[in-house]
């Protein structure tokens, strides 16, 4: 696997764990656990479709670096877009479901751009650092100081979590559940908030441990 692919795949399972911390603790929580019957689907399904979108973002970061290009924010602006007809395959696949979803690109874009261009630039700067026969972990210890990389951790972990709670208020529940949406929303952002202090503290404890 190249150096690229091999970083995807680690933000692969670094999603998919903030995921799965996320719904239990959903499930522990009410008035959350009314409306999860609805909301877990969404979320299984809308994880699959970030890591898709990350896993575009980092290649795009390997191939700027091999082409010894510093890409800016029209190429960012690019990459947003692009992101779009993956959100076309999810709506497409949520349409299966007994719910309906129409996404509020004016609220999202500003966020996802922003997550593109954190990631984006952090992908470059380990990939740019990882030397000859060293691991991902080298690089990412090379590339930042730790304190650095669980701030980066958490921020591209917390923005994920905002454009979570957006779609989440864009998911049509039944009538009864309406009046709660809101704060609904307001607690799958302070839940996954606090799922990712604790897992970009754990995961930089890991990156750096001796």
């Amino acid at each position: 696997m190249d150096r690229s692919g091999a970083l995807a795949l680690l933000n692969r399972k670094i999603l998919e764990a903030y995921s799965r911390r996320t719904t239990q603790t959903l499930r522990a929580a009410l008035p959350l656990r009314l409306a999860l019957p609805h909301l877990e689907p969404v979320l299984a399904r809308n994880v699959a479709k970030e890591i898709q979108k990350d896993a575009l973002v980092i290649r795009s970061a390997g191939k700027a670096l091999a082409a010894g290009s510093s890409p800016g924010p029209d190429s960012m602006r690019r990459l947003l877009e692009a992101t779009k007809e993956i959100d076309r395959a999810f709506l497409g696949q949520v349409g299966s479901l007994p719910i309906r979803i129409v996404i509020p690109y004016a609220e999202i874009a500003p966020v996802r751009l922003e997550r593109i261009e954190r990631l984006f630039g952090a992908a470059y700067r380990i990939l740019d650092a990882w030397q000859p026969a060293h691991g991902v972990r080298a690089a990412v210890q090379t590339a930042y100081p730790r304190a650095e990389f669980e701030s980066l951790l958490f921020g591209l972990l917390r923005l994920y979590a905002q454009e979570t709670r957006v779609l989440s208020r864009a998911v049509r529940l039944p009538a009864l559940l309406t009046p709660i949406r809101e704060h609904v929303a307001q607690s799958l952002l302070g839940i996954m908030s606090d799922t990712a202090t604790r897992l970009a503290g754990e995961l930089a404890a890991i990156a750096y441990r001796r």
